[in-house]
């Protein structure tokens, strides 16, 4: 089905209220002032099907200077716009702000109407009719020839509709695998139902029961209902006006300027890096001016940072960071409008390029480059290139998502057709640069026959990301082309490895065979581990139980006895522990050793629970 968002604009009481009526029969003034002041103040709402297969939906949007934030909160997210001018008077300033808007947002198909040509001569409604034409060729917009109506006389209506009939028709299908996201326009609630809002969807589809991710409150919420246009759907798809009735929240926590996202899409920041266009007449703004931004329905204010200039002209393009005033959630490739706050007045139009919370450095080639990817790449060169751009720092599924407004699994496909290695915790990097670290890892380790800690080999491998090295190294251990001992990552060598390991096992059997030598007064231990040899050697045979570790609390040193030892002190000492059991003196004395040796020796017995201490008294446990 060929579905189409059109936004009718132009000047204040040029008739966009009486042609939509004319178009759809329904009338998009609701409120009682726009009744009785004869003007629109809130944007209406009309939908019309042309065929089984066309559906247009209209949105009516308000002409008067006082409501020009009105009018660009309902122009986001519409796909063509169907500009009004009155042949009895013209171009006036809102038509132009207008176009200009339009042309700032992206849009590019435009239908004109020249509404009351019964008022006026046939040449004065083409005259109109032309000047039009060249103010939406300037903005970039691509028009239909323009019909000429007469609403009330019912005259051209029918012309209009073939019209708007051909637009619909060249709308495009909308990409697949993008992420939801709904700026709210308005929230109410209805008796019965709770909260609703309603918004343009776009990026991806919404249905009953999904759960939501609710901005800047970062709230989660699930959908109880889809409406579209009064009727009740199951799921909504993107580009159709939507009516959300939502739960897990209040109505009076919903507002306009809010929005509604997948779950886990986005993130609130402060800094918004855009490209920029200024509009012809606009006045020089220079680094650092402070504007309005009208972004999805919200409004903030800014302060412009530009990234390649020092002053943005009219009719520039550029590239430029905004600080906004406060933390916002926005999608990539969402559109912006920019104003001066007194006089009010367009200036700029902008297209996210990326979020994040930091400022980027001015008049740098190598931003500035990405920056131009960013902007004029189709979506898989875009991924490429950033890919390449994070060299061995790597990046992640979820910030090549939020990059190009897709979800994961669609950014993961479209990797399936470049050079990259993805692991499965998500992280992404391009195959040259791990091919790269997996040669350069053990060309590192080499020198080093003890090895290098991790946080050593990090710092040897500069811009490498510490969860890429991670990635390589466990290649590296999985095929055994490096081995992990303690803390330190090594070559293996295997004939110095046996030999080695036959020195230690030489080594350890001579330390045991001193230790069950000396009994129960053994040697220091300092006198045996004099090297990393010796201590992997004990450390053996702590492991293997040959040794015991007991403690000096005294001297807060440790003690090794064999466990020849401890059994032959056990057999010496199992019938002298009859109560009332003997003192720490008396058991030395019984094993023939010092307080220095048997102090820490019946802490070891009582912790295996074969003594227990009564009073003054060991006993058996």
């Amino acid at each position: 089905m060929n579905h189409l968002v059109l936004g009718v604009i132009g000047h204040v009481d040029h008739g966009k209220t009486t042609l939509v009526r004319a178009l759809t029969g329904e009338d998009t003034d609701r409120l009682p002032e726009e009744k009785q002041r004869g003007i629109s103040i809130a944007l209406g709402f009309a939908q019309m099907q042309l065929e089984p297969d066309i559906v247009i939906d209209l949105i009516d949007m308000p002409g008067h200077e006082r409501f020009v934030r009105t009018m660009i909160s309902g122009a986001t997210g519409i796909d063509a716009v169907l500009l009004v001018v009155a042949a009895n008077e013209g171009i006036k300033p809102q038509t132009i702000e207008h176009i200009d808007i339009a042309g700032l947002l992206g849009l590019r198909r435009a239908v004109v109407a020249i509404s009351k040509t019964d008022l006026v001569v046939p040449e004065q409604a083409r005259q109109v009719a032309d000047e039009a034409l060249q103010l939406l060729t300037r903005a970039g917009l691509d028009a239909l020839p323009p019909v000429m109506t007469a609403a009330l006389q019912d005259h051209g209506i029918d012309d209009l509709r073939r019209a708007l009939k051909t637009c619909a028709a060249r709308q495009l299908p909308r990409a697949a695998g993008g992420l939801a996201f709904l700026p709210i326009d308005r929230a109410f609630s209805i008796t019965g139902h709770g909260p609703v809002v309603t918004a343009t969807l776009r990026g991806a589809a919404v249905a009953a029961g999904d759960t939501l991710e609710l901005w800047p409150l970062r709230r989660k919420v699930r959908v109880r209902a889809v409406q579209v246009h009064g009727a009740q759907v199951a799921t909504a798809s993107p580009g159709q006006r939507v009516a959300l009735n939502l739960r897990d929240i209040e109505t009076s926590d919903l507002h306009r300027g809010m929005a509604l996202a997948a779950p886990d899409s986005l993130d609130l920041s402060d800094w918004l890096t855009i490209s920029v266009r200024a509009v012809a007449g606009a006045p020089p703004l220079k680094n650092g001016a402070r504007l309005q931004a009208l972004l999805g329905t919200a409004e903030i204010n800014i302060r412009l940072r530009l990234l390649d200039r020092e002053v943005l002209e009219a009719g520039q393009t550029g590239f430029a960071q905004l600080h906004c005033a406060e933390a916002v959630a926005l999608p990539v490739g969402e559109h912006l409008v920019l104003r001066l706050a007194s006089p009010p007045q367009t200036v700029v139009g902008g297209r996210i390029l990326e979020t994040g919370m930091r400022r980027l450095r001015r008049h740098s080639p190598p931003i500035l480059q990405r920056l131009e990817d960013l902007h004029a790449l189709p979506t898989p060169e875009k991924i490429g290139a950033e890919v390449r751009h994070a060299g061995p720092a790597g990046t992640t599924l979820r910030q090549l998502s939020q990059l190009c407004a897709l979800a994961m699994p669609r950014v993961t496909e479209l990797l399936q057709t470049l050079p990259v290695v993805v692991t499965r915790s998500g992280l992404v990097v391009a195959k040259l640069d791990m091919d790269k670290l997996l040669s350069r890892i053990p060309s590192l380790l080499a020198p080093h026959k003890a090895g290098l800690s991790r946080a050593k080999l990090l710092s040897a491998l500069p811009g490498t990301g510490a969860a890429v090295l991670d990635a390589a190294l466990g290649r590296l251990l999985g095929h055994g082309l490096i081995i992990e001992r303690g803390s330190g990552l090594m070559i293996p060598r295997p004939d110095e490895d046996r030999a080695q390991a036959r020195n230690e096992a030489e080594l350890a059997s001579r330390i045991a065979e001193t230790l069950r030598s000396a009994g129960l007064a053994p040697p220091n231990p300092n006198t045996l581990v004099t090297d990393v040899t010796s201590k992997r050697a004990v450390d053996r045979l702590l492991s293997a139980a040959v040794l015991v570790r007991a403690v000096d609390r005294a001297k807060d040193k440790e003690i090794l006895f064999h466990r020849d030892a401890i059994e032959d002190a056990r057999r010496l000492l199992t019938p002298l522990l009859e109560p009332p059991g003997l003192r720490v003196s008396e058991i030395a004395a019984a094993l023939g050793i010092s307080r220095k040796y048997c102090i820490p020796l019946l802490d070891h017995l009582d912790n295996i629970r074969f003594t227990q201490r009564v009073d003054d008294r060991r006993v058996h446990a």
